[in-house]
């Protein structure tokens, strides 16, 4: 008895790395704004995402804005960006189906993170950080929760994506960063890349789960300038045509507001790069290499 015992504490470790975290793709990304009708004005106005909900943690809190992308994602806006302050991206979340299972499983992976809460929208999740500091939360939408209740509301017509697809975060200490997303979260890498031949400047990572969502690590080695930290830390929303997608961004910008035209990127895909008041960047890429 004690000897099966013993090897069940073994097997133990190896067997809960073994399995898949309970993720169902990326749920939203939050940005801290200065100006929050400026904000709408991009993320809504142009991007055409409507406000499903707001929230608020507590009532001196700023209030959260969720812009919708579809059932599942959202972009999360809070007019709290002070002057001085160049982070922008306040934290990435991925939705699971069960939050308890996940934060279980992560806890025996020696993940240190926050208790699963209920929020005050109804969701439950928690928190917890990468090893650059990056803040990461998983989220399950329960039953009667502020997301649960916006399934099939505010599904805008003018949405510019119907897809929130990766997610980039900022990087310095790469080997330990995939020791933690590919070891302890369970992604799996799907490619590399750089300006130059033989230079690694981001990595994809793709989780767990049937959705294909990514995390796009973007790895850095001098401290960032506030407009190459906008650059870095971004969203990329799927569109299946950029040329129709830049034809409608171009109908709803105020002239000369687009800093980009369409371009081919080094992963062969057809993009393009917008940015919104704050200098936050928003890529809009189609799914299909150039050469599929």
């Amino acid at each position: 008895m004690r000897i099966a015992t013993l090897l069940l504490l073994f097997l133990l470790p190896a067997f809960c790395n073994a399995q898949e975290l309970p993720l169902l793709g990326l749920a939203h990304v939050g940005f801290k704004v200065t100006d929050m009708e400026k904000a709408r004005g991009f993320y809504t106005g142009v991007l055409g995402y409507p406000e499903a909900y707001n929230l608020k943690v507590n009532l001196d809190a700023p209030t959260t804005v969720y812009l919708k992308i579809n059932d599942e994602q959202y972009i999360l806006l809070t007019a709290d960006l002070k002057d001085s302050e160049n982070q922008r991206v306040s934290h990435v979340a991925m939705l699971t189906s069960d939050v308890r299972k996940a934060h279980s499983m992560l806890s025996g992976r020696g993940v240190a993170m926050e208790p699963v809460v209920t929020g005050t929208g109804g969701s439950q999740s928690f928190m917890f950080k990468d090893p650059d500091g990056n803040d990461l939360e998983m989220v399950e939408y329960r039953p009667g929760s502020s997301a649960a209740n916006a399934r099939g509301k505010a599904i805008g017509p003018n949405r510019i994506s119907q897809r929130l697809r990766h997610a980039g975060v900022m990087v310095a200490k790469e080997q330990a960063a995939l020791s933690f997303y590919r070891d302890k979260l369970g992604f799996r890498e799907t490619w590399r890349g750089g300006p130059k031949e033989g230079e690694t400047r981001w990595i994809n990572l793709q989780m767990p789960g049937p959705s294909g969502d990514y995390i796009e690590l973007m790895l850095y080695s001098q401290p960032p300038t506030r407009q190459s930290l906008g650059s870095m830390q971004h969203i990329c929303l799927e569109v299946p045509d950029i040329e129709a997608a830049y034809r409608a961004v171009l109908a709803r910008s105020a002239p000369d507001s687009i800093r980009q035209k369409p371009t081919v990127g080094l992963n062969r895909r057809r993009l393009l790069n917008l940015f919104d008041p704050d200098g936050s960047r928003t890529e809009l890429m189609e799914p299909r290499t150039v050469d599929q």
